[in-house]
């Protein structure tokens, strides 16, 4: 076995590990198709970038239907630093896996990097584009083939910050929606009607929503599936979340073998 064998090996076997303190849903779900969404908090602790520390996380339950994997330790153009195990988990565990990556407004030195020559605009949309063509290059890396990746439009404090010009954030948007479309996978969006319209304005994508009903229960999550759009699209994801899972349901109306067919891929 090679030196990164045994540490996948070994980092893996912590991943798993934590499934054994996992927290079940308070209620039966009924007909509600239930799943996770995981990312770096639910690596084993000691990894991370300083402002996203991992916390060693329960992972999804033998009941859980789906996984949404998350791509990033938080911020863009910081990848998931467990995202082969978590993979490698939801494979073993034979659940249907997506895939979602939160976006971010660059930094003056990401801006050098990846913005190139032109306008503040053109500068915002290629770094919205290298945001994403790094996770795509990262899903390739690890198997993960998910037919659709849902950007997480949401605040994000460090280590930088939305700007207060929606113009300007929408063109980060714009930029990382051209790019994962031209690599041929399907945008959806994860966010809420405020959060939405605080960092990108009224702008209407019609593209498929993920809604979240934050640090609440499984009935509010239910009703987001038929409360208000933030950008046109229709609900398939509602999410809410504990202090140690996030939990996420389908959103009922359409047959769930056909959603998760459409969102999701058996790896």
């Amino acid at each position: 076995m090679s030196l990164l064998d045994h540490v996948v090996s070994v980092v893996l076997a912590a991943v798993l590990s934590a499934t054994a303190g996992v927290v079940p849903a308070s209620a039966p779900t009924g007909d509600l198709v239930v799943g996770r969404d995981v990312s770096w908090p639910n690596c084993p602790k000691g990894l991370g970038i300083a402002s996203r520390p991992t916390q060693g996380k329960p992972m999804p339950p033998a009941s859980a239907r789906f996984v949404v994997v998350g791509l990033t330790n938080g911020p863009a153009f910081h990848p998931n630093p467990c995202l082969e195990e978590q993979v490698a988990f939801a494979r073993l565990q034979h659940l249907w896996t997506g895939a979602y990556a939160v976006l971010t407004y660059p930094t003056r030195s990401q801006l050098v990097e990846y913005g190139g020559e032109g306008t503040l605009g053109q500068r915002l949309h290629r770094t919205g584009a290298a945001q994403a063509q790094q996770n795509v290059a990262a899903m390739a890396a690890v198997g993960l083939d998910s037919p659709i990746v849902w950007v997480d439009v949401e605040p994000v404090s460090s280590p930088a910050p939305w700007s207060l010009r929606p113009r300007a954030n929408r063109a980060v948007l714009d930029g990382a929606v051209t790019a994962y479309r031209d690599a041929g996978l399907r945008v959806g969006f994860y966010s809420t009607p405020t959060m939405w319209r605080d960092i990108v304005g009224p702008v209407r994508y019609g593209f498929p929503e993920w809604r979240t009903a934050g640090l609440s229960s499984r009935a509010a999550a239910l009703g987001r599936c038929g409360g208000p759009q933030f950008q046109g699209g229709r609900a398939v994801l509602a999410q809410w979340y504990s202090t140690r899972a996030d939990f996420d349901l389908l959103c009922p109306g359409r047959p769930a073998d056909a959603l998760l067919s459409e969102f999701f891929s058996r790896l």
